[in-house]
């Protein structure tokens, strides 16, 4: 996958979810499960950061991202939602994408390259339609995985 995080493809999921907060509790429990976290401590780390401001960043994409400690490199989800879901946004604008990440405590400079490769992923319009329309999780899995091991080459 990308030298940057791991995105595994059990945390590739199509959620049907009806609030932000349902989003960010389903998040952190995909996290807990799939990569073996405490899911208190990524709640508590996700929702920590969504106080400072949300991470809706617009065009129907919302990326939570929190720093925790026990973790060797950031991992990743994303979520493809069944229905929009209002998430207080930049632009207003309810999202249907997800893409959460988690960094290790002290990764300051990783992190930031970590969301900087997802923001450009997610602020492709094509790439968007195309995981909007993709029609389950390998679908989805397979598109992420294309466009992120490309961008790492």
């Amino acid at each position: 996958m990308s030298a940057i995080f791991t995105l595994d493809p059990q945390a590739v999921r199509v959620v049907c979810a009806d609030s932000k907060q349902q989003i960010l509790t389903d998040l952190a429990r995909c996290f807990a499960s799939v990569y073996g976290l405490d899911e208190g401590v990524v709640i508590d780390g996700i929702e920590d950061r969504e106080k400072l401001g949300s991470t809706g960043f617009g065009r129907g994409v919302a990326i939570p991202h929190a720093r925790i400690d026990g973790l060797e490199r950031p991992v990743a989800a994303f979520f493809r939602l069944e229905n929009p879901v209002e998430f207080a946004a930049a632009d207003g604008m309810p999202v249907d994408c997800v893409f959460g990440l988690l960094s290790p405590s002290q990764a300051g400079a990783t992190h930031l390259q970590a969301l900087a490769a997802i923001s450009r992923l997610m602020r492709d319009e094509r790439m968007h339609e195309r995981l909007v329309s993709a029609p389950d999780a390998e679908a989805l899995y397979g598109l992420l995985v294309n466009v992120i091991d490309r961008d790492a080459a």
